[in-house]
């Protein structure tokens, strides 16, 4: 690496969900000139929400999109420097920290607000990828559309895939909700909405183990009850497949210096967003197995930067 593509920044933010840009307001506010890249999914996974209906200050709702264009807009206000890129490689052994962003540009920073967010698991069947975007969706509000009275599957048994379920409801002729344990974990409230929406179906005890069709997905290949006495293959028609078996935190490139757990969410110290490194910080759905809201995810970011700026006064820069 040639110094001469070397940046040095007060804070840097990586990431751009409601944990990145709120990060990105009160630092901008604080004068600490924050550098924010956007990653893979600028806005993050809210841009794939239709209707928020649960962020404080919005009685009627608001779509994701236009939330996320909110907070990115109130960010660039207050002077917040935002750009394309994605982090490819982190170097924090020591302060300055360095960030190297699409595989090139290397940034030192004091301080480093880590918001990279989670995406979606798969469930590791090769047809996953084989029908990736003709009829495979991790999003069901990003691609129900295409499925307007027709048939469809989502595999997953929390309040996602109920969530995801319900909302397909509304515009599929079919919904079959896949669950391979004999219950839902979802809310009790969420179970009802389910048991109560007459055009999903729930097929308990069933795995799936292959996707068919010709021009993209015709058909799932399931398995009741996998490998017990009674096990029995079973197919079923459908359009579209939607996937809604958790998350995996966006956190591979901070591993060798971070703590994480075994899903891979970075280790916070409890209550705060600071990680074991001083001047590093994690917000958002990356360092959040338990919540995962907009709202949560914002009010870590506000946290991530009021710290960075303590820190950052503390050390004298």
């Amino acid at each position: 690496m040639s110094d001469s593509i070397n940046e040095k920044v007060r804070c840097l933010i990586i990431g751009s969900g409601p944990a990145g840009y709120t990060a990105a307001i009160y630092a901008s506010r604080a004068n600490l000139s924050p550098v924010l890249y956007e990653g893979i999914q600028p806005g993050g996974q809210l841009t794939t929400t239709t209707e928020v209906e649960n962020f404080p200050g919005y009685p009627e709702g608001i779509t994701g999109p236009e939330l996320m264009e909110d907070l990115k807009k109130q960010a660039l206000r207050f002077g917040a420097d935002i750009r394309f890129g994605i982090a490819t490689e982190a170097d924090l052994l020591e302060a300055p920290y360095k960030i190297t962003i699409d595989g090139e540009k290397v940034i030192e920073a004091e301080t480093v607000i880590i918001a990279t967010g989670a995406a979606a698991k798969y469930l590791g069947i090769p047809d996953e990828q084989k029908y990736a975007g003709m009829g495979v969706s991790a999003c069901a509000t990003c691609d129900g559309f295409f499925y307007r009275k027709k048939v469809v599957v989502v595999v997953g048994g929390g309040d996602t895939a109920c969530e995801e379920a319900i909302y397909l409801a509304g515009l599929a002729k079919q919904v079959y909700l896949i669950v391979r344990k004999p219950y839902l974990r979802a809310s009790k409230v969420m179970q009802e909405r389910v048991f109560n929406t007459p055009n999903i179906t729930v097929l308990f005890e069933h795995n799936t183990i292959g996707l068919f069709g010709e021009n993209g997905v015709e058909g799932a290949h399931l398995v009741k009850r996998m490998g017990e006495a009674d096990e029995e293959k079973v197919d079923i028609a459908i359009d579209g497949f939607f996937l809604a078996i958790g998350h995996k935190p966006n956190s591979d490139i901070f591993k060798p210096w971070l703590e994480t757990d075994e899903t891979g969410y970075i280790k916070t110290i409890p209550d705060t967003p600071r990680t074991k490194l001083p001047g590093v910080f994690a917000a958002g759905d990356v360092a959040d197995p338990h919540y995962r809201q907009a709202i949560t995810a914002a009010g870590s970011g506000c946290k991530a930067a009021i710290e960075a700026e303590r820190y950052l006064s503390e050390i004298g820069k």
